[in-house]
């Protein structure tokens, strides 16, 4: 069965020997055809049997092969998408925005329901008029008309909502207006079950290595989850990915890939959901190997640069070795954002932030998501993103950082309302009204999306001696922080920061592991 969409119409003649519509058969499907052809109408049809029901058949809908199913000749882009150089895998060679036509020159394959899995295209590309590009794209984020693809998803108001969200002044991370709020589908992942109610425990690079005590707290509590550092900036192992990408980092790694694997083999015996953590946009190693890819701000080329494809495909590739591997169920990124200085930068006008493809900032930070999330899915793993809790108060952010437009897309999402962070008179001494204020705040960003990542928050794990007062976070303020969230209506999980890992702070609040 051939045609321009997923499903094509069958007939059935009826008493008057007309033809009526008698429903759909998938694309793709395989049918018994007859030789005869009756003509109708001006048009040829086909007797055919399909799920051993007899029908007629437009004759221009059928495919005597399976590269002949697929009848569309352009498509139109929905969701802003990377065009990728191969039919698998996440190298890339260009990216269509909203409303770009592309020609379709072939598919990799179809889907059981009928539509396309990738398309090959040609695209217009972004040096001049005149130069084409040939790659492939998801078939999920395009429409067969202009019309169709230029339209905005307001299902439950999301975009009239999108419209509104500003800050009182320009911050230059865009307009929320910009984004897509399509819902994302996200499936489960058979063999990988999610972890919905993470009790998660942060392994640093030191940890991942000498498991030894950690793994014993962990069988003492009900922690049921780990974010174990793949790169915290400095790289835990020798990656080959990074060998290719970026050759400091790899000298430079702090143990080898057969140390690193022993490590996570060991915290997987314990039964906890494995979570891989990946600094992307802050790595001052890659930086050094790649000045041409990173943001250029007077004479500092210091930070890799969210619109360059190059640092999206090292980052990914990376998680994708992590998991083919070492065998972790989710990757979590971290620092999926342009410097916190982007404020001051963009309003100089003398910063160069390598913008190929000529994205807004929270366009860029929403298409790596999309990117990465999209290659995970491809290799068994979910994905989750850290943000700044700053990212939950209705706004696109200086940083590119818009709450809604990530949760959107990605299985997780990790904010890091810090109670130290919030610049109030001694917040970090109150951390349950703290929590609970932000906390409600961000519930309201989730329920501004119809399908929203589970939200599994960092949390001050850590005493505050650079405050005055110095306050100690033993077991009552953890505890404290988790009921506030839960209060807010954020309920999936929590994770203490404690940068060095320590063992002793550990011990010291350790039952705020244990399921309450």
């Amino acid at each position: 069965m051939a045609g321009t969409s997923n499903a094509v119409s069958v007939y059935k003649k009826d008493e008057d020997g007309g033809f009526i519509e008698a429903g759909t058969v998938t694309r793709g499907a395989k049918v018994n055809r007859y030789i005869r052809k009756i003509r109708r109408d001006g048009c040829l049809y086909n007797r055919i049997k399909a799920d051993g029901e007899e029908y007629y058949i437009d004759a221009k809908n059928l495919s005597i092969t399976l590269a002949g199913a697929v009848k569309e000749k352009e498509i139109f882009v929905r969701t802003p998408v990377t065009v990728y150089v191969n039919e698998t895998g996440p190298e890339i060679a260009s990216y269509a925005p909203k409303g770009t036509k592309l020609d379709v020159v072939g598919y990799d394959k179809l889907l059981e329901t009928g539509y396309v899995n990738k398309y090959k295209v040609i695209c217009p590309g972004k040096v001049n008029a005149t130069e084409t590009i040939e790659g492939y794209v998801y078939g999920k984020y395009m429409k067969g008309t202009y019309e169709e693809a230029i339209e905005n998803y307001n299902k439950n108001g999301e975009y009239d909502k999108a419209k509104k969200d500003k800050f009182s002044y320009e911050l230059y991370g865009g307009k929320a207006k910009n984004l897509d709020f399509f819902p994302y589908e996200k499936t489960k992942i058979e063999g990988n079950e999610f972890c919905e109610d993470a009790r998660t425990m942060y392994i640093n690079t030191y940890a991942s290595v000498h498991p030894a005590e950690y793994i014993k707290l962990i069988k003492k509590t009900d922690c049921n989850a780990v974010v174990i550092d793949i790169k915290d900036g400095p790289l835990t192992y020798k990656s080959e990915v990074a060998k290719e990408y970026s050759p400091n980092s790899y000298k430079k790694a702090y143990t080898s890939e057969e140390e690193f694997a022993k490590g996570v083999e060991e915290y997987r015996k314990t039964g906890v959901y494995l979570i891989g953590r990946i600094v992307v946009f802050n790595d001052k190693r890659y930086a050094k190997d790649h000045p041409e890819n990173c943001i250029k701000s007077g004479k500092s080329t210091g930070w890799p640069s969210a619109f360059s494809r190059e640092v999206w495909e090292y980052n990914v590739k990376l998680a994708i070795e992590a998991v083919e591997k070492f065998g972790f169920n989710e990757i979590q990124f971290d620092y999926v954002r342009f410097p916190e200085a982007s404020y001051k930068m963009s309003k100089s006008k003398k910063t160069n932030f390598r913008n190929k493809y000529g994205e807004e900032k929270a366009q860029a930070i929403q298409n790596f998501c999309f990117y990465a999330t999209d290659q995970l899915r491809e290799v068994g793993a979910y994905t989750s993103i850290d943000v700044f809790g700053e990212s939950a108060y209705g706004y696109v952010t200086a940083y590119g950082q818009y709450w809604s437009s990530i949760s959107n897309i990605v299985d997780a999402i990790s904010a890091m309302p810090y109670t130290d962070h919030f610049g109030n008179d001694n917040s970090w001494e109150n951390p349950y009204g703290i929590m609970l204020s932000w906390g409600r705040q961000a519930d309201k960003q989730q329920k501004s999306i119809q399908n929203p990542a589970v939200a599994r928050t960092w949390i001050t794990g850590y005493d505050t001696p650079y405050w005055n007062p110095y306050v100690i976070y033993g077991p009552s303020k953890m505890k404290a922080q988790i009921n506030a969230l839960n209060k807010a209506g954020l309920k999936g999980g929590f994770i203490p920061w404690n940068v060095l890992s320590d063992i002793g702070k550990y011990r010291e609040y350790q039952s705020v592991w244990n399921k309450q």
